[in-house]
């Protein structure tokens, strides 16, 4: 098993295809791809990468840190009690254990995720 893992930011294979739970919808009716490229420590670390149309959701990581880097598209999140912040392609953030607000996708997102 290699310890060196390339994320293909355009996979060829088939994702996994969802939409929110109806609790974390606000508004809107975004459908979300998730291409799982690699796991690690017992599947406890998922890395790949996510695809989400248009709409509004609650976000709310509980014991997950994820850390993102939008591809294409653009999003805002707002922490709860907090201002919106704004990211498109070729932005880095995290969310960090505990974080609870929204994610409006504004143009279809694409982002590398690393959650832990």
């Amino acid at each position: 098993m290699s310890l060196l893992k390339t994320i293909d930011p355009t996979p060829s294979f088939a994702p996994r295809e969802s939409t929110p739970s109806p609790e974390r919808l606000i508004s809107g009716s975004p459908t979300f791809k998730t291409w799982a490229q690699d796991s690690a420590r017992n599947e406890t670390i998922h890395t790949g990468v996510w695809e989400a149309t248009p709409g509004l959701t609650h976000s709310i990581k509980g014991e997950t840190f994820e850390f993102c880097h939008i591809l294409s598209g653009l999003v805002e999140i707002t922490p709860e009690g907090g201002e919106p912040v704004t990211y498109k392609a070729g932005d880095s953030f995290v969310m960090k254990p505990g974080f609870v607000g929204t994610w409006r996708t504004i143009e279809t997102v694409r982002k590398v995720y690393v959650t832990a």
